[in-house]
């Protein structure tokens, strides 16, 4: 019995195999006929709004052509209206009359416009008379010979040498152009040749067309065809290429449509116009009549491929691929359901016996770690916890669940829960960290770092926040510990500050004092050398007389080092009186000075204008003088001198100064050597100095926030660049 059982169940599990698969191939054909119907459909459907579009492309291309046309027999009107107003206008009034006109701009596909007069032979002489007496010379009429009427060109412009050939052809000899000059003279309208070989073509194989509007003697059309061919004058006429007509007209609206123009108005039709792109396939066609000012045009117009003139058909292709894929897709998904049922299943088993092995993990990472952890449901009251958060406060897990956490916390009121924990922790994605004191159940007080994050999950389940509370009571006093330290160091550092700043005090006052002590002796031994070398020059010899000017030279050198060392001591306590300071105009000043003091040097000094800065005017005038006055200095031997003084963008934006000279230079191994008070890199006699401008300003520049630096080579000049920044205050004046 059981075994026929087993095999019942086997059968069983068969079947539904067998119904499952006979499923997934009727769903895989009924989803791809249903791609297919719903491709077809929308095939047909982006096949007629292309066809909509492009009837309606076309439609706008020939009411382009016509408008084209009209606006030629606008122009050609006004022209008629000059020869009413002025019975017979000038050459030069038809030139102006086209000038005013803009052909060129306006009508670029218009050859010319202008007008052919109508006149039998003995009128014809008469013209030609009166042309010659104007000074236009002699009008030569061709095709030369005897003809009932003529109808030559008099005027034609622009006056551009193809149309000067036109001038003076009988376009009434011509069969095609008499018959659209006649039916304009007789109908008072505007008429329009058929195809015709362009004078000013000079035999090219191209194809024109001319269109005429009749002038009458008078300022009315006359009534009748007799009275008509009576009061005629002539033709008001323009001449144009079909080609380049209807490719300027369709331009603005033209897109992938191709077009043929025919003439049918004679039985032997004529084809205008052929776009050279139109193919044997075509996916729509259409054909439009046009009634042109006497003659009858057929607009064929074709779309070219499918692939063309509907390109969308191209992404519905790729509908159907992805249909059919889709079908595929469906099948394979469902065969593979149905042959991997028992694999869901067992796999279903494997998914519950993990969730409860994760489950289980999770339960021993909260009953064994050493941070304390407690689940919140919604409203903030403990669910569980774990035996280290029970230790934290004193209690026993019972007597903890169902209670509020803020309720255990000092100071947890409402504001804890609502701003700290929903705003940072609602959305699902934030955590918060906060610090709390709390009162175990045994009185002590406790420090402790709560870490509250969101559970996800569904939200009707009763557990919605995870908190970890770790004691951090011994951080805590060690934190307290060492910002009293810090304030205790503080309190040193401000004394050391103190003593530190009494010993420069003292040791400036100092260095004023021997300073000052000093000139005594030296002007002792200035003046007694003096005394000594006016008044026993003849008791001592040549090299006795050499000693005592060295004594002396050294003296003054003393001096000088002297007042550049009060002077530069002077720079760190002076205060700083900052205001919009132009450096244009202070190197201008310093250049002045140092030219006046040595005229004999010829200096080319280029200073870039429009230089401004915020600064102590004074000290910048002390900057400048001492840059210049090196670069004058290094410069005395150097032939075509020059320097410059000028203001470049640095790499951070902000503006750098420079002076720059072509004189002796430097050994740039060196440079950190030129600021320093008394450090020179050149012997006394070559440049004299004393050491101390470079010093000075560095310091200059310090006081008001910047920073020097040199560049230069030995023979190659140096270049010195400096920025200004936020002013520092000045040192205390020890000194008086």
């Amino acid at each position: 019995m059981m075994t026929d059982g087993i095999e019942t169940q086997q059968q069983a599990q068969v079947f539904r195999w067998r119904i499952g698969h006979v499923m997934a191939i009727a769903i895989f054909l009924v989803s791809s006929a249903l791609a297919l119907v719903a491709w077809n459909n929308a095939r047909e459907r982006e096949l007629r709004l292309a066809e909509a579009q492009f009837h309606a492309t076309v439609g706008k291309l020939a009411s382009l052509v016509e408008l084209r046309m009209t606006s030629y027999a606008l122009t050609q009107r006004g022209g008629a209206s000059l020869f009413a107003a002025l019975k017979w206008p000038s050459a030069e009034q038809w030139r102006s009359y086209a000038d005013g006109l803009a052909l060129d701009e306006h009508f670029p596909s218009l050859i010319g416009l202008g007008f052919a007069a109508y006149a039998d032979q003995s009128q014809l002489m008469r013209m030609q008379l009166q042309i010659r007496e104007a000074g236009g010379g002699l009008l030569d009429v061709r095709p030369h010979g005897v003809r009932p009427h003529y109808g030559p060109i008099i005027y034609l412009e622009p006056h551009t040498p193809e149309n000067q050939i036109a001038v003076g052809f009988d376009m009434y000899s011509d069969p095609i152009r008499q018959r659209a000059m006649q039916a304009a003279m007789e109908s008072g309208e505007v008429q329009l040749t058929g195809a015709v070989q362009l004078v000013q073509d000079n035999g090219k194989p191209t194809m024109g067309l001319l269109l005429y509007t009749p002038v009458y003697a008078g300022e009315f059309v006359p009534s009748t065809p007799a009275q008509r061919r009576t009061s005629i004058v002539g033709w008001v006429y323009s001449p144009f290429h079909i080609a380049q007509m209807l490719e300027r007209a369709i331009a603005p609206a033209r897109t992938s449509e191709h077009m043929r123009v025919v003439d049918v108005t004679d039985p032997a039709q004529v084809v205008l116009y052929a776009d050279p792109g139109i193919g044997k396939v075509n996916a729509f066609t259409h054909n439009l009549s046009l009634s042109m000012y006497g003659r009858r045009w057929r607009l064929d117009f074709f779309s070219g491929p499918q692939n063309i003139a509907a390109p969308q058909l191209a992404s519905l292709n790729n509908m159907l691929v992805a249909g059919g894929l889709v079908s595929f897709l469906l099948f394979g998904l469902i065969w593979t359901l149905v042959s991997t049922q028992a694999r869901a299943q067992r796999l279903a088993a494997d998914m519950t016996a993990s969730y409860r092995r994760s489950e289980q993990r999770f339960r021993s990472a909260m009953q064994y770690s050493a941070i304390g952890k407690t689940l919140l449901d919604k409203a903030g009251n403990i669910v569980d916890t774990n035996p280290a958060f029970n230790a934290i406060l004193g209690r026993s897990q019972p007597d903890l669940l169902g209670r509020s956490l803020v309720s255990l916390l000092d100071g947890g009121d409402e504001q804890l829960r609502t701003t700290q924990m929903n705003a940072l922790l609602d959305d699902g994605r934030g955590v918060a960290r906060i610090t709390r004191t709390l009162h175990r159940q045994d009185g002590e007080v406790r420090h402790v770092q709560l870490t509250i994050s969101p559970v996800p999950g569904d939200p009707d389940r009763d557990i919605a926040r995870l908190v970890q509370m770790e004691d951090v009571s011994e951080r805590v006093r060690a934190e307290a510990a060492v910002k009293s330290l810090n304030r205790t160091l503080e309190s040193r550092v401000a004394a050391r500050t103190r003593e530190l700043s009494d010993a420069n005090r003292e040791l400036e006052s100092f260095a004023y004092s021997v300073s000052h002590d000093l000139r005594a002796p030296l002007r002792a031994i200035e003046g007694f050398s003096r005394i000594l070398g006016e008044r026993y020059a003849d008791a001592m010899d040549e090299t006795g007389r050499d000693y005592l000017g060295r004594v002396r030279k050294a003296t003054a050198r003393m001096a000088e080092l002297i007042d550049a060392l009060l002077k530069l001591s002077r720079i760190s306590r002076t205060g700083l009186s900052m205001a919009e300071v132009d450096l244009s105009s202070l190197a201008k000043e310093v250049a002045a000075s140092l030219a006046d003091a040595d005229p004999q040097r010829r200096v080319d000094v280029r200073i870039q204008p429009g230089m401004h800065a915020q600064g102590d005017r004074t000290l910048l005038l002390t900057l400048l003088d001492n840059l210049m006055g090196n670069a004058w200095k290094f410069t005395r031997d150097t032939p075509g001198a020059w320097i410059e003084v000028g203001m470049a963008p640095g790499q951070d934006g902000k503006p750098r100064w420079f002076v720059r000279d072509n004189g002796a230079g430097f050994d740039a191994g060196y440079a950190d050597k030129l600021f320093h008070p008394f450090q020179r890199l050149h012997s006394q006699d070559a440049f004299p100095g004393h050491g101390i401008g470079l010093a000075s300003v560095k310091r200059i520049i310090e006081r008001h926030g910047g920073e020097i630096s040199a560049e230069g080579a030995v023979g190659q000049g140096a270049t010195f660049q400096f920025t200004l920044g936020e002013p520092s205050p000045p040192e205390p004046d020890v000194m008086g």
